[in-house]
C-alpha cells in the first residue's frame, strides 16, 4: 500500500495575513527596492557585456551559455533601455520573487507563519541571492528554476497526482535553456526517487512524459551544440587544461558552501537537509534530500565553483524552517524567545555580510570593511587574486576606458578607409565593452577569437586595416607592415584589466583575414 504523505499540521484555511504571506511579500518588495536602489553604484560587469552582445545576435545557443538569458536581455533592453538599473531589473525581480517561491514551498511542506517568514529572511539575505539580484548573469534564474522543480516534486508526492511531473519537466527544460547545471539537480532527483519508496513513480507514464517535455524544450539548443561541434564542452575542456579555476578540497568547498548562503543561517538549511533525510513528517520527500547529496557530490568531484550548488539551498531553507518551527513549538511558552532570536541572527548577519556582494559602500570603504571580516573572500580563478577588489566588483571597472582608447585609434583612420577597418579584442569583455560603449562613438562591432565572437566570424573584413587590443607589437609586426602603438587605456585602481594597449595596424602580410580567422580561436 502506498504511504500517504505526512506533513506538519498547518491551518486548513490560509489568508494572506494569517499564513504569513503578507510579511513574505513585504520582504520580497523590500528586497526589490534595495536592489533597484544600489544596482547602479559601480559599473557594468564583464559578463553583462557578453549577454548584451549575445542578445544582439539572437540564436539557439552560444559557446558559454544557452539562449534564455541573452533572449531576456534583448527583451529587457527593448522595453527598459540600457541603464544599469534597466539591465539589472530582471535579476532584481527574479531574486525578489525567489523569496516568495521559497515561502510557498515551506507552506506546501506544512509550514506555518513563522516557518514561512524565516524561510523568506534566509533567502532574502543569503549573499549569493543578493549577488544574483545585483548582476545580470546565468545565475539569476537558476534558484527559481531549481526550486520550481522541487516544488513540482513536492506537489506530485503530496497530492498523489503524477501529472505534476509534466510541470517538473517543463521547468527543467527551461532550466536547460538557462544554465546546464540544472541537469545535475535533475540527476539528483532521479537518484533520490530510485533509492526511496517513490521509485514507483517510474512505473507510471507521467514522469516519462515530463522527461520528454524537458527534452523537447531543450532540443533547439542541443541541435545548435551538435551543429557547432559541442562548443560548450570544448570550452570546459580548454578551461580545465589551462588550470584557470581554483580547485577546492573537501573542507574549503564545504566552508564556502556555508559562506555563499550565510554561515549564520547554516543551522537552518542543515536542519532542512536532515529533516528531508530523517524526519518522519518529511519522509515522503526524502528524494529531495538525496538530490542535494548527489548534486553536492557531482559538483565537488567536477571541481565546480563554490556558487554552482547555490540554487539548491532555498529548498533546504524551506524544509529547515518547517522543522525548526515544529521543534520549537514543542517547547514551553517561556522559550518562545528562541524564534525571534533565530530570525534576528539571520537578519543581522545578513545585513553585516551584504556589502560583500552588494555595492552599498564606495570602493575605498569596501576595502576598509573587508579588513574587518573574520575570513578571506573566496577567489574562484587564479587571475582574480591580483585585483584590489574581489572579482565580482573589480570586473565592473575599466571598461569605458578601454572603449575610449579604442575610439582614439578609430579617429586616426581616414573616413574613406573606415569601412574596411575592424576592431579585434582578445576577450569577450573587451569586445563587449567596445560593442556597448563604442557605438556612441561610431565604432563598428568588435571581433574576437573568444567564445561566441569567434563563431560570429571575421565580418567580411580584408584585414588590411585593423585595430588590435591587448597584444604585443612584435607579434603584430608578423602580420602587418605598419604597427602603430596608440596608447593604453586610462588606469583605474579598481579594475581587473589594467591599461590595455591599443595598436593600429595597416598593410597586411597575409592573404586574407578570413584565412587567419580559424587560427584566432581562443576559448578558455
Amino acid at each position: 500500500m502506498a504511504t500517504s504523505p505526512v506533513s506538519v499540521e498547518a491551518p486548513k484555511r490560509y489568508t494572506l495575513i494569517s499564513s504569513g504571506m503578507a510579511v513574505v511579500w513585504a520582504i520580497a518588495v523590500a528586497k526589490l527596492v534595495f536592489h533597484v536602489y544600489f544596482n547602479n553604484r559601480y559599473g557594468y560587469f564583464r559578463d553583462e557585456f557578453d549577454y548584451i552582445s549575445c542578445g544582439d545576435h539572437l540564436q539557439w545557443g552560444y559557446v558559454d551559455q544557452p539562449p534564455l538569458i541573452p533572449f531576456l536581455t534583448h527583451i529587457s533592453r527593448a522595453v527598459l533601455g540600457d541603464s544599469l538599473r534597466a539591465i539589472r531589473f530582471i535579476p532584481a525581480l527574479a531574486s525578489s520573487l525567489l523569496v516568495v517561491q521559497a515561502a510557498v514551498v515551506a507552506r506546501e511542506l506544512g509550514g506555518r507563519r513563522y516557518a514561512l517568514v524565516l524561510t523568506a529572511l534566509c533567502v532574502a539575505l543569503a549573499p549569493q541571492y543578493l549577488s544574483n539580484g545585483g548582476l545580470l548573469s546565468t545565475n539569476i534564474l537558476e534558484p527559481n528554476l531549481w526550486l520550481g522543480c522541487a516544488y513540482f516534486v513536492i506537489l506530485a508526492i503530496k497530492r498523489n497526482d503524477p501529472r505534476y511531473w509534466i510541470g517538473f519537466g517543463i521547468v527543467a527544460g527551461l532550466g536547460m535553456e538557462e544554465k546546464y547545471t540544472i541537469a545535475v539537480f535533475g540527476l539528483g532527483v532521479v537518484v533520490g526517487l530510485l533509492v526511496t519508496e517513490q521509485r514507483r513513480t517510474f512505473l507510471r507514464p507521467w514522469i516519462w512524459l515530463g522527461g520528454l517535455a524537458a527534452f523537447v524544450i531543450f532540443l533547439p539548443n542541443l541541435l545548435w551544440n551538435l551543429h557547432y561541434d559541442w562548443p560548450f564542452l570544448q570550452l570546459i575542456r580548454a578551461i580545465r587544461a589551462e588550470g584557470r579555476d581554483v580547485i577546492l578540497g573537501p573542507l574549503p568547498f564545504f566552508s564556502q558552501q556555508l559562506l555563499v548562503v550565510n554561515p549564520f543561517a547554516a543551522p537552518v538549511w542543515l536542519s532542512g537537509l536532515f529533516a528531508l533525510l530523517f524526519w518522519r513528517p518529511l519522509r515522503p520527500y526524502r528524494a529531495l534530500g538525496w538530490a542535494y547529496l548527489v548534486s553536492y557530490l557531482v559538483i565537488f568531484l567536477q571541481h565546480g565553483k563554490n556558487y554552482y550548488l547555490a540554487p539548491v539551498y532555498p529548498m533546504l531553507f524551506a524544509a529547515g524552517a518547517v522543522a525548526i518551527d515544529a521543534a520549537l513549538g514543542e517547547f514551553p511558552s517561556r522559550r518562545a524567545w528562541f524564534k525571534p532570536v533565530i530570525a534576528a541572527v539571520v537578519v543581522v548577519s545578513g545585513a553585516y555580510l551584504s556589502p560583500i556582494v552588494v555595492p552599498v559602500f564606495s570602493p575605498e570603504r569596501f576595502l576598509a570593511y573587508a579588513k574587518t571580516l573574520p575570513f578571506k573572500l573566496p577567489v574562484n580563478e587564479h587571475s582574480h587574486a591580483r585585483a584590489a577588489l574581489p572579482q565580482w566588483y573589480s570586473d565592473q571597472f575599466g571598461w569605458k576606458e578601454i572603449a575610449d582608447e579604442t575610439a582614439v585609434a578609430w579617429n586616426r583612420i581616414p573616413q574613406d578607409e573606415r569601412s574596411d577597418c575592424g576592431i579585434f579584442a582578445q576577450d569577450y569583455g573587451q569586445a563587449g565593452a567596445i560593442d556597448f560603449f563604442g557605438r556612441r562613438e561610431g565604432l563598428p562591432g568588435a571581433m574576437s577569437g573568444d567564445r561566441t565572437y569567434w563563431i560570429w566570424g571575421p565580418r567580411g573584413y580584408s584585414g588590411n586595416c585593423m585595430i588590435v587590443l591587448d597584444d604585443r607589437k612584435e607579434v603584430l609586426e608578423g602580420y602587418w607592415n605598419q604597427v602603430e602603438f596608440i596608447g593604453r587605456s586610462a588606469p583605474n585602481p579598481y579594475a581587473l584589466e589594467q591599461q590595455i594597449p591599443v595598436f593600429l595596424c595597416n598593410g597586411k602580410k597575409f592573404d586574407s583575414w578570413a584565412n587567419v580567422w580559424p587560427h584566432l580561436k581562443r576559448w578558455r
